[in-house]
């Protein structure tokens, strides 16, 4: 699967949902990021489904107009599957075995925790370091997804003439996203707690870290698609013209009051009843001391400020690309434009620096 290998490659971040497919291609330049390239288009209509690529072709003929738009120079990409769709789980594994020995090891103890037969599964481990529970012990992350998950995305990607060179997991890429966004948290997010939410298309994901560290999360159905649907509904226009008019203007004076701020009171209420299962899910837990908001929905005018009047918690529009540099290729394709709707897809580039 790939999801930890370690060798440096230049590599696309490549998020494939289903509204959209962006692609963005990240380099390091004098000890700073650059984007080198970006470029986003449309998913084809029912090409996927909850999640599930049915038509990889029609998402594979996508993918390639995304590369050649973007002027991408690689040709390997690093992917993610939905969390939904991993099975995550920390394990013990004696100190000191060598590398053969431990993979060894993890492959006798991962049908313990994988409820699939072995050979309709795809895994990877990853050593954390010494284990809290047993001084004679390490930690081993263990990451498992039914092997049709993977083949899925990864035959839609070879249709694009690339290959897939890294399988991650949504929630890590997010997690790894999240460094970029250090330069809006408190003390760089060190001994910090920081809620991220990023509203998609269909589905939000509400994050918490801790020392940049996730230590809970939550999807639900919610995002910018019900704006859409509710202008296409209020102003009689196709879906089509609808998304256009939500990213360009032109709608009607009464747009503020009557569709926008209503849904901006949905986006507020989202987030607060998120806080309050977060608050709930273990004793100790803590209220964040901010909330950066991403996704398509962040660049909603005054949506940050409106959130933390109504929740009571600083918020703040994120921003990983704030400090990047952008190649003038990147520029052309407005990526800045985009940027709060990047995590994934930065945090999957950022595997090229691993």
């Amino acid at each position: 699967m790939f999801l930890f290998s370690r060798k440096y490659r230049q590599l696309l971040g490549l998020d494939i949902t289903t509204s959209s497919i962006k692609l963005i291609e990240l380099a390091m330049v004098g000890g700073q990021y650059r984007v080198e390239s970006y470029a986003a288009e449309p998913t084809p209509p029912n090409a996927i489904n909850e999640k599930s690529i049915v038509d990889p072709e029609a998402v594979g003929d996508a993918i390639r107009r995304a590369v050649k738009r973007s002027g991408a120079d690689s040709h390997e990409a690093a992917i993610a599957i939905s969390g939904d769709a991993a099975i995550t789980k920390v394990i013990q594994m004696p100190r000191g075995l060598r590398d053969a020995d431990l993979e060894a090891q993890v492959e006798m103890q991962a049908d313990q925790y994988i409820p699939f037969p072995m050979d309709e599964v795809a895994y990877d481990f990853e050593v954390l370091g010494p284990s809290d529970k047993d001084a004679e012990s390490i930690d081993v992350l263990l990451v498992a997804s039914r092997s049709d998950n993977v083949e899925q995305r990864r035959s839609a990607v070879a249709a694009a003439g690339l290959e897939a060179r890294i399988v991650d997991v949504e929630a890590f890429a997010l997690e790894n996203a999240c460094r970029l966004m250090t330069h809006q948290m408190p003390d760089g997010g060190i001994d910090r707690s920081i809620a991220v939410v990023d509203f998609g298309a269909t589905s939000t994901t509400f994050s918490v870290l801790r020392n940049l560290k996730i230590v809970y999360t939550r999807d639900f159905a919610f995002g910018g698609h019900q704006l859409t649907e509710e202008i296409m509904r209020t102003y009689g226009l196709t879906m089509e013209e609808a998304g256009r008019a939500k990213k360009e203007g032109g709608l009607p004076g009464n747009y503020q009051a009557e569709v926008l701020d209503p849904f901006t009171d949905d986006m507020t209420q989202q987030v607060s009843r998120s806080l309050q299962f977060y608050l709930a899910s273990g004793s100790g837990r803590e209220q964040p001391e901010k909330i950066l908001v991403c996704g398509g929905c962040a660049n909603i005018p005054g949506v940050a400020e409106v959130i933390q009047s109504r929740v009571g918690i600083a918020a703040e529009r994120g921003d990983p690309l704030g400090q990047m540099k952008l190649s003038s290729r990147a520029r052309a394709q407005a990526v800045q434009r985009d940027g709060t709707a990047l995590l994934t897809a930065c945090g999957l580039a950022l595997r090229s620096f691993d």
